[in-house]
């Protein structure tokens, strides 16, 4: 078998009461909850990838502000490396209520609420990645060299 990495974005959008944007989904026939998250698609810019995928994943319109770093995660349930890019971003509207197939629905919760849902998080990353942006973590968009087209 040959190793194949996979290329994920996640996107932190925090509100003005401190709450933070997650998606409540169904993966492996469980319910879970993660950041709006996916993979990039091929020929895909990184930070497309993250505006597209909130988009389908919340409905919500968001505008990137940081990169707050990558994070590696080999999934127990498939053995599968994810390198993941996250994202802080600003919401700026809610434009559709249509959501991509598996989501159940997009909330907003307080830290506390997530941690209350540990247990359904769909990674380790998931709170690892609001922790590391409430504790000031913020790296400037342009660390991340594409072509541009």
């Amino acid at each position: 078998m040959t190793w194949t990495p996979h290329a994920t974005v996640a996107v932190i959008v925090e509100d003005d009461q401190g709450r933070f944007l997650l998606v409540e989904e169904v993966s492996h026939g469980q319910v879970v909850f993660n950041q709006p998250a996916g993979h990039v698609e091929e020929g895909e810019k990184i930070i497309d990838a993250a505006l597209r995928e909130t988009l389908e994943e919340t409905g919500w319109e968001v505008e990137p502000e940081h990169f707050l770093g990558i994070y590696t995660y080999k999934a127990p349930a498939n053995g599968v490396t994810y390198y993941r890019f996250c994202f802080s971003a600003r919401a700026l509207s809610r434009v559709t209520r249509e959501l991509d197939d598996g989501i159940i629905a997009a909330h907003w919760l307080t830290p506390e609420e997530i941690r209350q849902q540990s247990d359904k998080l769909r990674s380790p990353l998931v709170m690892q990645c609001i922790e590391d942006y409430r504790n000031g973590r913020r790296f400037p968009l342009d660390v991340i060299v594409e072509p541009q087209t």
